[in-house]
């Protein structure tokens, strides 16, 4: 019990470092297919197409940033500059307009503000602890990024090392079945981690391109920021939506509430719905269907139960954790119905 709870201990203390081999693990996954396409259709020696890889995603990462860093910069500025007093009347002209919309007269987006905890208990001495988190935070990203792209550079160069550190776990006289079922993990989740990117992919596109279409400001950042919401299941497009609406609403502060903005809301609500039709008919069920092959209802019910569990968190990592659960329940109680039953696709 002893040295359970010290191990229990250990692991609560290093569970950055368990992260960083997680986030690590996903890429090296992901990656995998790109240097075999290097190394066996292009002939890249294998160090040189690894390195092409992590290259490719330190490039995706600085993307990013350069997309990111150019619009903070830009609206530190513009709140530099802001006219409080114009601001604080745009917001009652938009309260006003609403209530008159809706034909209400209870809505007061100003008091609302006031009355909020945030508000009322804003303490200006937490500016300077506010500049130290966030320096210190950088300082983590760093050593982050670092620590994840020296691990993944080599669990791309030797894709036996993860399985031989699994091995030192296996009873003599089962190594095969451990390899056996490593591998057929290896294989689901690069398939479900590489989809997942495809599918990211496609709702970016989609989105930046209805908000380019509307004029929205800054369309790129906001199309990013929608749909990295949609890893989580579920929950995260109608985040996305909500966003959504509130960027629109934020471009077109100062307007015309019933002849600009609720239009242009309606419509682009509208796309936002096609797009996630689109997702929901044609990538999901290439995602869950070829790569994890689970029935859509049954990876429903795992997301639910793991996000009533363990959160946003469960929600994010429950089909991964349920295919690997699935795997290795096939290789060690296939006798029984149930797990014959649910396995049978794999």
């Amino acid at each position: 019990m002893i040295g359970i709870v010290l191990l229990l201990y250990f692991l609560w203390e290093i569970q950055s470092v368990l992260v960083y081999i997680a986030i690590a693990a996903v890429i090296s996954l992901i990656g995998r297919p790109v240097v075999i396409f290097f190394r066996q259709r292009l002939k890249i020696p294998n160090q040189l197409s690894v390195i092409l890889v992590l290259i490719l995603v330190l490039s995706i990462f600085a993307g990013i940033i350069f997309v990111f860093v150019p619009i903070v910069v830009e609206q530190s500025q513009y709140l530099s500059r802001i006219d409080m007093e114009a601001f604080r009347s745009d917001l009652n002209e938009l309260n006003d307009q609403i209530n008159n919309y809706l034909g209400v007269q209870e809505i007061n987006l100003i008091e609302g503000l006031k009355q909020s905890e945030f508000i009322r208990n804003f303490d200006i001495s937490a500016v300077p602890r506010l500049l130290n988190n966030v320096f210190s935070i950088l300082g983590a990203t760093i050593i982050a990024i670092f620590s994840i792209l020296f691990i993944s550079f080599f669990l791309l160069k030797d894709s036996k090392l993860m399985l031989n550190s699994i091995l030192v776990f296996a009873n003599r006289g089962d190594e095969k079945k451990f390899q056996r079922v490593f591998n057929k993990i290896k294989i689901l989740l690069s398939r479900y981690f590489v989809g997942l990117t495809l599918q990211i992919t496609v709702l970016f596109v989609l989105y930046a391109v209805l908000l380019s279409v509307f004029e929205i400001n800054n369309p790129i950042a906001i199309a990013f920021i929608c749909a990295f919401l949609n890893l989580v299941p579920y929950l995260g497009p109608l985040f996305a939506g909500i966003l959504m609406a509130l960027f629109v609403i934020s471009s077109n502060l100062g307007a015309d509430f019933q002849l600009i903005i609720l239009p242009k809301l309606g419509y682009i609500m509208l796309g936002y719905a096609i797009c996630q039709l689109i997702d929901n008919m044609i990538s999901q069920p290439m995602i869950f269907g070829a790569s994890v092959r689970s029935h859509p209802l049954e990876i429903f019910l795992i997301i639910l139960i793991a996000g009533i569990i363990f959160g946003i968190t469960g929600m994010v990592v429950a089909v991964p954790f349920y295919t690997a659960l699935k795997v290795i329940a096939k290789e060690s109680l296939s006798e029984y119905k149930i797990v014959k039953r649910l396995t049978r696709d794999l």
